[in-house]
């Protein structure tokens, strides 16, 4: 039986509270939703913009909750008879029980940002580093203030490897992230112009990505995008902040890990790559050019921390996009199949460039065609419709067939849409779900990605209800 994640007496500690009740003496897991929660999980109420964990806190304790982490203020509202660990405030007590959990370990760290890329970085970290060792990461996107210290809290103490992924909409919110998480090796994917809302201009998006360099341990080790337009500025400025040993990835022969040959198919891709002056090849997967830029920055991660290269090479032949970021489904449909791309998650510029090239890398069996359905891209202040209009030259140069929109901001690459292109525009995505579904044939490659707020994933499930997917689905 493998140990406890927490003793009460040391969570107690760590959170800095008080003990209320016949609180579980052990403790198996973390939770903050009492609907996913396990038995033996110790739930913290946090307060949110919408919900508060405290209306959840006795529902919690019913399922099996070893103990309910409050605020003291709330205590009289909760039942007499609950096992609780007291403070003031509990995100705050999360923290405190990640910065612990990071304290106790002695694993090898690994934090990854960048404007886009963060998550399937991640997801591909933790599959080259099980090889090496028990692998410790963020599900999902925990990446912000209450994700970072919640997958910390949940990091056991024998853990060898740890994959963080910190992200950003204001300068100023990595820094007491990375603080806590205290990383051997930063990763930064990328800077694009995302959130403009936010940011005068690219380089302040840079300068706040590089706040990832504010918490690495001494010695550590920054891996950046040789390719990148701030690759420059990134690099002073970890420079400025004493960073002695700085690795770079790239299809620039230049890039300490690079790319020296690359072919592509409808699953994947093989890939041939110097990684720290190591020659190895090695198989991708899932398909796209950014999946193979930034497995060299995995690749380059993966040897800074110690673990077996070899090894990792040969995991990355199992890595798969996940719902909503690429995930592929074989759809039955008369006469034929379509397949479906699941871009539905989120989108800005430079992840909707990387989409199209996905789509225009797919193979098509004519009268088949290559289809992008494409929603408004958040957060992109005053330069949204020029963005978006933008887009034009990856649609183009992808050899994209028909392009559906939806969102005001679409509508400005609409306009330029030549007439052999358009295939449907509307202000709001449900109105697309007829359309689609009447228009979509055997053959069709079908793209779907537009930002979280645009509501773009019902539409891929509407596509799925009607064409329920083959059983041999493929995540790619």
């Amino acid at each position: 039986m493998s140990d406890p994640l927490w003793t009460l007496n040391a969570f107690v500690e760590a959170a800095g509270g008080s003990i209320k009740g016949d609180a579980g003496a052990e403790i198996t897991g973390i939770s903050i939703d009492s609907r996913t929660l396990e038995p033996g999980d110790a739930f913290v109420a946090i307060k949110g913009d919408r919900l508060d964990g405290h209306d959840y806190a006795a529902a919690a304790l019913e399922s099996g909750a070893s103990l309910a982490l409050i605020a003291e203020d709330r205590l009289p509202d909760l039942p007499e008879d609950g096992r609780y660990v007291v403070v003031e405030d509990p995100l705050e007590a999360l923290r405190k029980l990640g910065i612990a959990a990071r304290e106790r370990s002695r694993a090898r760290v690994v934090a990854v940002t960048g404007s886009v890329g963060k998550t399937g970085t991640k997801e591909a970290l933790r599959l080259t580093l099980a090889p090496s060792g028990k692998v410790h990461a963020s599900v999902a996107s925990f990446n912000n203030h209450w994700g970072v210290p919640l997958t910390l809290a949940r990091m056991p103490a024998d853990t060898d490897f740890g994959v963080f992924e910190i992200g950003m909409n204001h300068a100023g919110e990595i820094t007491p992230l990375v603080k806590m998480v205290r990383p051997h090796v930063a990763i930064i994917t990328t800077v694009q112009p995302v959130h403009l809302e936010f940011f005068d201009s690219v380089e302040q998006i840079a300068k706040a990505k590089a706040e990832i360099f504010d918490g690495l341990e001494p010695g550590g080790i920054a891996v950046l995008n040789r390719d990148n337009l701030q690759y420059d500025l990134l690099k002073f400025l970890a420079a400025t902040k004493g960073i002695a040993t700085l690795h770079t990835f790239g299809e620039n022969p230049a890039a300490d890990s690079h790319i020296q040959k690359v072919v592509s198919y409808p699953a994947g891709s093989s890939v041939e790559a110097s990684i720290l002056g190591q020659e190895i090849t090695y198989k991708i997967g899932a398909p796209g050019k950014h999946h193979v830029k930034n497995s060299l920055a995995v690749l380059t991660a993966v040897a800074d921390l110690g673990a077996d290269l070899a090894k990792a090479g040969l995991a990355l032949d199992t890595m798969r996009a996940p719902k909503g970021r690429g995930e592929v489904s074989r759809l039955p449909i008369q006469k034929g199949e379509l397949n479906l791309i699941d871009e539905s998650y989120n989108a800005n510029p430079a992840s909707m460039r990387a989409a199209l090239a996905v789509l225009g890398e797919a193979p098509v069996t004519r009268p088949g065609r290559r289809v992008a359905v494409l929603g408004d891209m958040r957060e992109l202040g005053g330069d949204a419709d020029r963005l978006h209009a933008e887009l034009l030259k990856p649609i183009t140069e992808a050899g994209i067939d028909a392009v559906y929109c939806a969102g005001p901001h679409m509508y400005a690459l609409w306009q330029d849409l030549p007439h052999d292109l358009r295939g449907h525009y509307c202000e709001e995505s449900k109105d697309l779900e007829d359309v689609l579904l009447s228009d979509v044939r055997a053959g069709d490659v079908v793209m779907i990605k537009g930002s979280l707020g645009t509501l773009m994933g019902p539409l891929v499930e509407a596509l799925k209800k009607e064409y329920p997917p083959l059983d041999d689905t493929e995540a790619a």
